[in-house]
């Protein structure tokens, strides 16, 4: 055992500290901190982390690190053996420079190869989307007439008794064209739309029927009034009822009407196949549905 080996050891006993402790406080293993103890160096990495261990270790025994590092150096001169370790560090630190530079380059690549995926990928879709203008169509080959295409009839003919031979002699009068039927206009589409709330009351304007066709499902108890609405303004009441979970219950009106629901998360209404929202939560709500005749 060193003389420095043996002054540190017999700090760490007299502070009580255990090998273990001291372990835990420096961060070095055991068995370089008994080599320290006993004075052979040869087992840790290099001069360099024996200092830096042999300062760790007075630091944690509480002996100053310069006089215990002077005690080191006059016992132990070896200056030549810090050479190995600089030049591992920096061929370390530049080995971590090529790999940085590697590192950006192969980004900038890739952000590069990024742009150009993303642009050919809009050429494409734009290419393959693109139908051309009418300009660039080329316009259709036109041919000019021909005498015997005409259709006015030779001089001194008369174009009722115009005829074609056929190759036996027989001739046929020219056949009149057939008038083409005018297309049937196409009814429009039944709409039932959300126009407007006031005072209350949810809106709807139904069109493209000239009648008003109204489907109730009751999914729980549920009281409902249901009015037709007459032409100068007031209310013919048409049902007041108390549902229950189940029921159904239709109305075939020519006139708007009115509805009147207690809950209106217990009934699913349906206006001319059209499913009209009444609402979610079981608070009243008035509904109005305004028929517009063609």
């Amino acid at each position: 055992m060193s003389d420095l080996g043996n002054i540190l050891r017999k700090t760490r006993l007299e502070k009580k500290i255990s090998l273990d402790d001291l372990q835990e406080v420096t961060k070095i293993r055991k068995r370089y901190l008994e080599a320290i103890e006993e004075g052979n160096y040869k087992v840790l990495p290099g001069s360099f982390y024996v200092r830096a261990f042999i300062k760790s270790y007075a630091e944690a025994v509480g002996l100053d690190p310069s006089e215990v590092l002077n005690m080191y150096q006059t016992t132990n001169p070896s200056p030549a053996a810090e050479k190995p370790v600089v030049e591992t560090i920096r061929k370390n630190r530049t080995s971590v420079r090529n790999t940085e530079k590697l590192s950006r380059w192969a980004s900038s690549v890739m952000f590069v190869c990024f742009i150009l995926l993303i642009f050919g990928i809009v050429y494409y879709y734009t290419y393959k989307n693109y139908k051309g203008t009418p300009a660039d169509k080329k316009p259709a080959q036109t041919q000019s007439p021909r005498i015997t295409d005409s259709t006015s009839p030779a001089t001194g003919t008369n174009p009722s008794t115009t005829t074609n031979a056929s190759s036996e002699g027989n001739v046929s009068p020219l056949s009149t064209p057939t008038p083409t039927p005018a297309p049937t206009p196409t009814p429009a589409a039944v709409q039932v739309k959300f126009s407007s709330n006031e005072k209350g009351v949810d809106n709807y304007t139904i069109t493209g029927t000239s009648n008003l066709n109204i489907q109730m499902k009751i999914t729980g108890p549920c009281w409902i009034r249901v009015d037709a609405l007459t032409e100068d303004g007031g209310k013919d009441m048409l049902r007041q009822k108390l549902y229950k979970t189940g029921d159904t219950d239709a109305f075939d009106l020519t006139s708007s009407a009115y509805l009147n629901v207690g809950a209106a998360s217990a009934l699913e209404l349906t206006v001319n196949g059209t499913v009209v929202p009444v609402g979610d939560t079981p608070n009243p709500k008035r509904v109005q549905l305004n028929l517009q005749k063609n």
